[in-house]
């Protein structure tokens, strides 16, 4: 017994040190991601997908065929090049740009989307097209309304915006897709959710319970409606419920806005669908995924994959280094303690 006392103290401790060196890891961290926002420590990456398709079949043919095969291949590919150069008004290809945003339930991708979209229109034109990689689930309001606002810079300059979703855009993730001129969906992506949703426990009944007065003193009548701790009045309900449905309301408007031929009342019911299903309710213009519609657009277009990357100090990847193992340990002592308390029963 006196071996489990003395086990148990010595884990808490050791716990105790481990939670503090990670929250003092987490504020360097923060503070270094803070210097790098103020600083724009970061660099545009441009990748050209065109290149990236051509190894991908270079290393297919070089496995499948025979060398005379790939001789006569080298030939054609020859003589197309030469036909190409005497084309005296020859224009240059149209480009395609693409972008990528994984979203989370605060769109934190939104700084780095603002920074790529800046540098696509320093070069983009009318006649070019820019394809957004979309992944997201939703989340804030605010948040996924600035991420919306940034992708409309496009249409403002008058270039085509494509959004491809593979697997997600559900809620804000729709709103983001809504502000292009085609949305390309894959069979099972999941698309809609048009609705808004708060949730918000109460925790007054056990403050009473407990005797815990909470007083909140404000000013301004609907200054604070609805309350974690406090005791909600019918009034500051009704006020939130009527809040939720004014936001409702901007989501559909925006969505009228840029599909003016979508039923919005039939859609904005909060459901979501597959890709199948958004096209026979107008939600999605396109049926096919992300990497089959930019293979197609590399056959007659030079395709720019575009990236803003944050450079990452020595601090950075010194806290990442210690989170990561950090982590690895802490899971190896759960293991531990499980396998030996298995023992001791």
């Amino acid at each position: 017994m006196e071996f489990l006392t003395n086990y148990g103290l010595f884990l808490a401790k050791a716990l105790t040190v481990v939670i503090a060196i990670i929250l003092v890891i987490s504020v360097a961290a923060a503070s270094a991601q803070s210097r790098q926002r103020r600083d724009h420590k970061g660099e545009i990456q441009v990748t050209v997908l065109n290149e990236f398709f051509e190894d991908l079949q270079d290393a297919i043919r070089h496995s499948v065929l025979s060398k005379d095969q790939l001789k006569e291949l080298e030939k054609e590919y020859k003589k197309a090049e030469k036909a190409k150069k005497k084309q005296k008004d020859q224009t240059r290809k149209k480009r395609v740009f693409v972008l990528d945003f994984d979203g989370d339930t605060k769109a934190t991708g939104v700084e780095c989307l603002a920074q790529e979209i800046t540098a696509v229109l320093t070069m983009a034109e009318p006649r070019d097209e820019v394809v957004l990689r979309l992944e997201s689930p939703g989340g804030q309001v605010h948040a996924y309304g600035l991420a919306s606002s940034q992708l409309e810079r496009f249409s403002q300059k008058n270039i085509p915006l494509t959004v491809c979703v593979d697997k997600v855009a559900a809620s804000g993730g729709y709103m983001m897709a809504c502000t292009a001129k085609q949305i390309v969906a894959a069979p099972f992506a999941i698309l809609g959710s048009i609705g808004v949703i708060a949730e918000l426990p109460n925790f007054n009944k056990i403050l009473k319970k407990y005797d815990v007065d909470y007083e909140i003193y404000t000013a301004g009548e609907f200054k604070r409606t609805v309350t974690m701790l406090g005791e909600n009045t019918p009034e500051g309900k009704k006020k939130f419920v009527e809040e939720i449905e004014e936001t409702h309301v901007l989501f559909k408007d925006l969505i009228k806005r840029n599909r003016p031929e979508l039923n919005i009342e039939k859609v904005a019911t909060g459901e979501h669908w597959y890709g199948n299903q958004c096209i026979e309710r107008g939600l999605v213009d396109r049926i096919q995924t992300s990497d089959d519609y930019l293979y197609e657009a590399s056959q007659n277009c030079d395709v720019y994959e575009v990236s803003y990357e944050v450079k990452k100090t020595v601090a950075d990847r010194l806290g990442f280094a210690v989170e990561s193992a950090l982590g690895n340990t802490l899971n190896k002592l759960l293991v531990a303690l499980s396998s030996k308390g298995k023992n001791l029963v």
